[in-house]
């Protein structure tokens, strides 16, 4: 099946990384369903694909099981398939130590960046293993975060490391259906979200220091070449990073 004939689900898909992936599947060809909390960020992101382009934008609540599911459903009512999701939501907690942090904000980081991804796995199979042809590709958004934590992010480092879980657990079982599961590891893709670090971020020593940022393009078209991969071949981990950042190395 080429490009030119799949359909992506791209959640996140209003701002940053999700809608530089989203308009990059767009121009290689895919319908794209555009998922996000808020219809406006959706809207602006399918005004930014070229003219012919087939999208669809879908408010939807990656922690509400009804909202993803209803999500899946109008994609393949829209589209007659799904071939490609990009579990891309996600949010992070306020920088302040752990034992500060209130219950609900802890809650807010599990719901959208774990849950979130759980049910998009939990509906892409739904779909993938009873269409026809069968199967599909998931893509998960971790973060370097899944391997190394930074100060004060115990919230979303620990969601980020059962992401990791939950992409080598999905990718097991999807063998089955013929759905390949991947991740893609980011490190400070330049975003609303990092753009504190240009003044300085803390370090694992207690200081404070800028660090290095990349294009989210760059990211957009590493999604884009996992996505396009045969079903018999999968990027299991992915880390695309600035190179300059820290975070090989000891702190």
């Amino acid at each position: 099946m080429s490009a030119g004939s799949k359909v992506a689900i791209v959640t996140g898909a209003g701002t940053g990384v999700g809608r530089a992936t989203a308009l990059a599947l767009v121009k290689d060809g895919y319908a794209v369903a555009l998922a996000g909390r808020r219809r406006e960020p959706l809207e602006a992101t399918a005004a930014l694909a070229p003219a012919g382009a087939r999208t669809l934008v879908q408010p939807a609540d990656v922690a509400d099981p009804a909202s993803v599911r209803a999500l899946f459903d109008a994609t393949v009512s829209a589209f007659g398939r799904v071939d490609v999701v990009f579990n891309n939501a996600g949010t992070g907690a306020p920088a302040i130590p752990l034992e500060e942090l209130s219950f609900e904000q802890w809650r807010m980081v599990v719901d959208a960046n774990l849950t979130g991804v759980f049910l998009g796995i939990q509906n892409a199979f739904r779909v993938m293993k009873d269409q026809n042809p069968r199967g599909g590709r998931i893509i998960n958004n971790g973060s370097v975060s899944a391997y190394a934590p930074r100060p004060n992010s115990a919230p979303y480092t620990a969601t980020k490391h059962g992401v990791l879980g939950l992409t080598r657990s999905a990718a097991l079982d999807g063998r089955k259906y013929d759905i390949a599961v991947g991740q893609i590891d980011i490190g400070n893709a330049a975003t609303d979200m990092t753009e504190r670090m240009t003044g300085g971020v803390m370090q694992a020593n207690g200081t404070m220091a800028p660090e290095p940022r990349i294009d989210a393009d760059h990211v957009a078209r590493a999604v884009v070449y996992m996505a396009n991969l045969p079903l018999d071949a999968n990027v299991l981990n992915m880390t695309v990073m600035a190179t300059k950042m820290p975070f090989v190395g000891r702190g």
